[in-house]
């Protein structure tokens, strides 16, 4: 069985000397009864989906079934090619790559819910634009994965991955810990660094409301997901240049995970809060519902 907490990942990966990605493979192979190569195969036609959704919009304007979002990952795609951008072409890249798995989430296409769809564009923009960077291969990109899946599982024991339950901190803001760890461990930082990473993600985003105009996950999810991206990688520069985190990683999953329970449900994904009863977001909710709705 996967352990139960942070504290309990960084004892049995020092036991037994290896990395969150192998831990986590391993320990689906018990679980499963799988074998590991056809785990990994199945990991890697993810990889394989997140690769095609975070790069369709880069190179075609989709639109939203609801017409609410469409079109942003082209226009950042084609922005971060002009030389005047400020963050520079890795992030915006990165940024349009988060935008595109929204925009085809939001038009019905294939993604990977990882951890939830809301939060789809954030750990498919970070490990393929640092695996790129980084000069990583398929096969690397598919141990971050399963790294990612490791943090993921421990956050999902002792919190939630849902915005209905805990606002979107627990949607966009694991699945931007979950890439941060992820991208820390590909860098070849050890394993307290990697929950340093997700901790530090985690606490930056803590309180984050879920208020989805018309209840729809497209504004402002698909923004937000662009600032998870961001987060996760400026984070795993931190740890990598030495910087932890003060609050352990377990710290900050319970903190998330009061924070969620603290919100009004006004403000966990039912759209009577926050910036779906705006006006802005009452007339867009109008416009795609109806009035009567």
């Amino acid at each position: 069985m996967f352990v139960n907490s942070g504290k309990e990942l960084i004892e049995v990966c020092k036991e037994k000397n290896m990395p969150i990605w192998e831990y986590t493979l391993n320990s689906e192979v018990e679980e499963s009864g799988s074998s590991k190569e056809r785990i990994v195969e199945r990991m890697k036609k993810n990889l394989h989906v997140m690769q095609e959704s975070s790069k369709y919009g880069l190179e075609n304007e989709i639109k939203s079934i609801s017409g609410l979002i469409g079109g942003d990952a082209k226009r950042l795609n084609t922005y971060s090619k002009n030389g005047k951008t400020l963050t520079g072409e890795f992030m915006v890249t990165a940024i349009a790559r988060a935008i595109s798995c929204s925009e085809v989430n939001a038009a019905m296409g294939k993604i990977v819910a990882s951890p939830t769809a809301g939060s789809c564009g954030i750990l498919p923009a970070v490990i393929i634009s640092a695996g790129e960077k980084l000069n990583k291969s398929e096969d690397e990109l598919v141990k971050a994965l399963f790294t990612a899946s490791g943090i993921g599982i421990i956050i999902a024991k002792n919190a939630t991955l849902s915005g209905a339950e805990g606002g979107c901190q627990a949607e966009c803001g694991s699945a931007a810990a979950m890439a941060a760890g992820a991208v820390v461990e590909m860098m070849g930082g050890s394993v307290e660094m990697a929950l340093d990473a997700a901790a530090i993600v985690i606490k930056n985003i803590l309180g984050l409301v879920c208020d989805p105009i018309a209840g729809l996950v497209e504004v402002p999810c698909a923004k937000r997901n662009a600032s998870g991206t961001v987060s996760a990688l400026t984070t795993a520069d931190m740890v990598m240049a030495g910087v932890k985190s003060m609050i352990p990683f377990d710290d900050t999953v319970l903190a998330m995970y009061r924070v969620g329970k603290q919100l009004p449900c006004e403000l966990r994904e039912t759209a009577m809060g926050g910036l779906a009863i705006t006006p802005t977001g009452i007339k867009l909710k109008e416009k795609v519902l109806g009035k009567n709705k």
